[in-house]
């Protein structure tokens, strides 16, 4: 395997730490000295860095992707402001959004969606310490598989393995920031109560409002991971820090 694709299998890993490693800890360390001893040891092209150096790049790797993702996204306006991520109206609501609007409730509207999006980024900051998981769990073969596959490989790889314990992370988190904002406390209530009868009716019932919102936080954190993944694969420049340097001169 040469050193180029080796290079590319620790910058995928960085951009997939965009969402986790701030708080890992030792379990975090832990994984990464494992993984990196096991490259070290099988892949040809990495015997002239030390498993150290191969794990402390790793380890440099993942907390710079941490730090941008979470930097974007986790901030005042870093869903609202970018309209790739930004939380939309539920479908229930937005099939009726120019009927609303005309009879002069936009400014609710807009009042009701930033408050989804302002959710979104209170959570994200909250789920820096899970990845820790994926990459403990992760083998030589997923790591084989993510620099053989596409643009989006190491993205996906952890979109498979992190979801559901995402999921149930920013779940509360959102719940909490919605139950604070009274234009979706009266969604809620108004869900609660149309919901059975709609159903019973055969028609669509609102939206769950907090797990929309913690599905649609999800999709816009994997989004900007794999706008990364990719930019990192093309771009050499992206990825290059003194330590990647370091480990990757002796290869």
């Amino acid at each position: 395997m040469s050193s180029r694709r080796l290079r590319l299998l620790v910058c995928g890993f960085g951009l997939a730490g965009m969402v986790g490693c701030a708080d890992g800890g030792q379990s975090m360390k832990g994984a990464l000295d494992g993984l990196g001893s096991a490259i070290g040891s099988v892949i040809p092209g990495t015997a002239g860095a030390s498993q150290s150096e191969i794990a402390a790049a790793l380890r440099q790797a993942l907390n710079q992707g941490t730090t941008a993702a979470i930097g974007q996204l986790g901030r005042t306006d870093g869903f609202w402001s970018d309209p790739r991520v930004r939380v939309p109206l539920p479908g229930f609501i937005s099939k009726y959004e120019s009927t609303v609007r005309a009879i002069g409730y936009g400014s609710t509207l807009d009042q009701f969606q930033l408050t989804l999006n302002r959710a979104a980024e209170k959570a994200v900051p909250q789920v820096t310490s899970i990845f820790a998981n994926s990459i403990s769990q992760m083998t030589l073969a997923d790591a084989k598989q993510i620099l053989q596959g596409p643009d989006n490989a190491a993205t996906e790889f952890f979109r498979r393995t992190s979801t559901n314990e995402l999921y149930a992370r920013i779940l509360p988190i959102v719940s909490e920031a919605t139950a604070q904002v009274g234009v979706t406390q009266q969604y809620k209530k108004v869900a609660s109560k149309a919901g059975p009868i709609l159903r019973l009716s055969g028609s669509t019932p609102p939206t769950d409002l907090d797990d929309y919102v913690a599905q649609q936080a999800l999709n816009g954190l994997f989004t900007k991971i794999a706008d990364e993944e990719a930019r990192i694969r093309k771009d050499p420049a992206a990825r290059s820090t003194e330590l990647l340097k370091k480990v990757f001169a002796k290869q």
